[in-house]
């Protein structure tokens, strides 16, 4: 339980430190590496970009494109953060092998071997099944309650140690959803923003320019472009790790049944 808050606690301050460092980044690169006078002709940002130099294109886009780039640099780094928490999660060793090892400890009537598999087991679903076991180690020498009782309270033991470990699971993945659909916006927004800059210029041209309008407009759907690119990053990685989340939650339902089906089997 100690071991839960305490990664709880880094999950929490992880967030709060990448979140701002995120924006700050995004603002150098764009200011510093993008926004380069190397960039442009005339060799100041003022100038038009030079032919195919993607950075002076990007930077071009307007203010909003660092916020773009600081969702895309979030998008990475939380799905990377979530990868190595999911993997860790699983536990050490192949779950098809970690249940059934379960089962055949259960079926000698080896408690405590199978309580020691799921401590070199480790991860979320050994740490359930380690309490649903000390849960059925208690319900072996209970005279008290009758063998339906027992068994509900194994189930309930499973249920409670679950949804202890979903929150740790399920951590950070709602700043994926939010920046799957914020991106969106932010991105229109800035194209809004930038068409409407190219208009006002040419409208304050007095002539119709219409290079001149193209490259605003083209400046303008680069906002569209990284808005649309991050979202789309941000709405795969959240379905895949919801997907590996029902997954594990879906196996740590097996090993408990199973737990629960053999005492139902072996004990009177």
């Amino acid at each position: 339980m100690e071991v839960q808050k305490k990664q709880s606690s880094f999950e929490a301050l992880f967030a709060t430190i990448v979140i701002p460092a995120t924006i700050v980044i995004a603002i150098l690169v764009y200011r510093f590496i993008f926004g380069d006078g190397g960039n442009f002709e005339g060799g100041t940002n003022e100038g038009h970009p030079l032919p195919g130099n993607y950075f002076a294109i990007i930077y071009k886009g307007g203010v909003i494109v660092p916020i773009l780039m600081s969702f895309l640099m979030m998008v990475f780094i939380f799905s990377i953060e979530r990868f190595f928490t999911l993997s860790k999660a699983n536990g050490s060793g192949r779950l098809d092998s970690f249940v059934h090892t379960i089962k055949s400890e259960l079926a000698k009537n080896n408690v405590d071997g199978a309580i020691a598999v799921c401590e070199k087991q480790k991860g979320s679903i050994g740490n359930v099944i380690r309490s649903v076991l000390i849960r059925y180690k208690q319900m072996l020498t209970e005279k008290e309650l009758n063998k339906e009782q027992k068994l509900s309270s194994i189930h309930q033991e499973l249920e409670e140690s679950t949804a202890l470990e979903l929150p740790m699971l399920n951590k950070n993945l709602n700043i994926l959803s939010t920046l799957a659909s914020v991106g969106t916006l932010v991105a229109l927004l800035g194209t809004v923003l930038g068409m409407i800059k190219a208009f006002a210029a040419m409208s304050s041209a007095g002539t119709p320019d219409a290079a001149a309008l193209a490259t605003g407009i083209s400046e303008a759907l680069i906002n569209t472009a990284i808005g649309i690119g991050t979202s789309a990053l941000a709405i795969i990685c959240y379905n895949y790790f919801t997907s590996q989340i029902d997954d594990l939650t879906y196996r740590i339902d097996e090993a408990g049944m199973d737990i629960a089906q053999t005492f139902n089997t072996y004990q009177k």
